[in-house]
């Protein structure tokens, strides 16, 4: 089989792949940049139970496998009635667990910020909020964008199992394409076909 045959064969589902792979990395990026900014002023906050509802998620999301989260969203979720789609759940399982990496960024942001910025901003008797919003945020940008790229693009190389996850009859036809494949390499050394 040459390139441009395999490519003939195979091109609708490489692109149909492909344009899966970005819907799911654009949303669950989005998703991932509304937790984490949530999430990360939370985790500044003189609140004690604010606090600890933001220390609990990013502890708990941090500290878990992607695939085992993955598998908690689309097989377990329906045990307690919430059934999702496997996008969805590939979606809400990339954006929160990275989401929770990415609220540490953006707190370690807001505490980079210099001291100086935030008395300044309470000798003008901001509110809190406005102190926030109109003072630290926008300096916080070029401290936590080096590191907030870094995670989108880490983003991207789970993306294109999380939707896979379909239910089994969907599944079959791989299932039987892999054999088939397999039948056909079983000839070839042992190098060539673990590539």
């Amino acid at each position: 089989m040459t390139y441009f045959e395999f490519l003939g064969e195979h091109g609708p589902t490489l692109l149909m792949g492909a344009t899966t792979t970005v819907k799911v990395l654009v949303c669950s990026t989005i998703l991932y940049v509304i937790i984490s900014m949530i999430f990360g002023l939370m985790r500044i906050s003189k609140n004690p139970i604010i606090q600890g509802i933001a220390t609990v998620y990013i502890e708990i999301f941090r500290g878990t496998s992607l695939l085992v989260q993955l598998f908690w969203f689309y097989y377990v979720l329906p045990f307690f009635g919430i059934s999702l789609e496997a996008f969805v759940a590939g979606v809400l399982s990339l954006g929160m667990n990275f989401g929770a990496y990415g609220a540490e960024i953006v707190r370690g942001g807001i505490l980079a910020v210099p001291k100086g910025q935030w008395e300044a901003a309470h000798a003008l008797n901001f509110s809190p909020v406005k102190r926030i919003k109109r003072i630290i945020i926008p300096q916080i940008f070029p401290i936590v964008l080096p590191p907030a790229a870094n995670l989108t693009v880490e983003t991207l190389s789970p993306c294109p199992p999380a939707p896979s996850r379909a239910p089994p009859k969907r599944r079959r036809g791989v299932h039987r394409r892999a054999k088939r494949r397999r039948r056909r390499l079983r000839g070839l050394p042992v190098p060539i076909t673990t590539l």
